[in-house]
């Protein structure tokens, strides 16, 4: 007779190989059943965008054919619950679990079509994902997404009036170009860019969500310390293209994110535009950036490289034309994203693990 204590002690040989601990241990599985010789349970992966999910999968079958019972009818759900290490009051965005920043060093590197499709991916892993738009002198979200000229609505909450961010393919989306006239330029001093951005953080109705992902202006400048001053960032992903040039200011970009005075966790370094593959040849690879830049800086810097996206013709066509490329690209630049969003989420569920939450920034010397 299989007993539920069997099945615990089984699984607790069972590692979670990003954690480092057991699947009982880190109180990872759930609603056990037995019936005679079917057993049936939950796994609660800490992201739905677990790489790992069937290695896990087939190391908890195992454990039972091998401690159990060899004759074990076993099923194993599969479900998940981001995972979140935030311990600050939660008085603003309070039902957000994980804030990403997407960063760059310099302009063009396409960081807000990495940050687009990141949404996008982690959303179609099945996660609650919102993207925000903080550059406020360059706005690209409403176009990339496709509701230029549309405008959000208003809402009551406890007596406050809030801003209820668009809906585009399940992603909650906030721009400053959703607010003005496309054809209007934006010529703010920093103070009132900062404000504009804190009222995007305090002033719209987020609701809840596993990710928020902020697409953040380039370069290290107000707007950065803006942001690290209002919330608890989780951590920040930086967008690199290979050649010198654009490594160059990332480092610098990391330098200030990873530096004593801000000390936001690096989740990780993506290189964009890593080579060119033309349509009709799609076996093809041409480094017009130079070969690998990005990986080289990564690991010089020991930081993990999430992904080296393409430069393949669908991508910019889809940013162009509202319809990002997680929605309309072909198979291999979909796999490219999804496979860089599944390194992003596995890298927050570790830093949530093992790194202390990340502090509002209060005061700069």
């Amino acid at each position: 007779m299989i007993t539920i204590e069997q099945i615990f002690k089984a699984l607790s040989n069972v590692e979670e190989p990003d954690l480092g601990k057991d699947l009982v241990t880190l109180n990872m599985v759930k609603d056990v059943e037995v019936d005679g010789n079917k057993v049936k349970f939950t796994v609660v992966l800490t992201t739905p965008a677990c790489p790992l999910k069937d290695l896990i999968r087939n190391a908890c079958v195992n454990a039972i054919h091998h401690l159990v019972s060899k004759e074990a009818e076993v099923h194993v759900n599969m479900t998940a619950n981001v995972n979140s290490n935030r311990k600050d009051g939660k008085s603003v965005l309070p039902h957000v679990k994980n804030i990403i920043v997407v960063a760059s060093g310099k302009g063009g590197v396409g960081k807000s079509t990495v940050a687009s499709n990141l949404a996008l991916a982690l959303s179609e892993g099945g996660a609650k994902v919102g993207l925000m738009d903080a550059d406020i002198y360059g706005p690209s979200v409403p176009i990339m997404f496709g509701v230029r000229g549309e405008r959000p609505m208003m809402t009551n909450i406890d007596g406050k009036g809030m801003i209820v961010p668009l809906e585009k393919h399940g992603i909650k989306l906030m721009s400053i170009g959703l607010l003005i006239d496309e054809k209007q330029a934006v010529v703010w001093r920093g103070p009132m860019a900062s404000s504009a951005l804190k009222q995007f953080i305090t002033d719209v109705n987020w609701g809840e969500l596993d990710y928020l992902v902020i697409d953040m202006p380039p370069g290290t400048g107000d707007i950065h310390l803006t942001l690290v001053q209002t919330v608890p960032v989780t951590g920040a992903v930086m967008v690199t293209t290979p050649q010198d040039v654009a490594l160059a200011d990332a480092k610098k970009g990391i330098a200030m994110f990873s530096g004593a005075q801000i000390n936001v966790p690096i989740i990780g370094l993506v290189e964009n535009m890593s080579y060119f593959t033309p349509a009709e040849l799609p076996n093809n690879k041409y480094y017009i950036f130079g070969k690998d830049g990005g990986k080289r800086l990564a690991a010089d810097l020991e930081i993990p490289l999430l992904g080296q996206i393409p430069l393949v013709q669908s991508i910019r066509e889809g940013g162009d034309d509202g319809v990002p490329a997680m929605i309309s690209g072909d198979d291999a630049t979909k796999l490219a994203f999804m496979g860089f969003a599944s390194h992003v989420a596995r890298s927050v569920a570790m830093r949530n693990a093992n790194v202390p939450p990340t502090k509002i920034v209060e005061v700069f010397v």
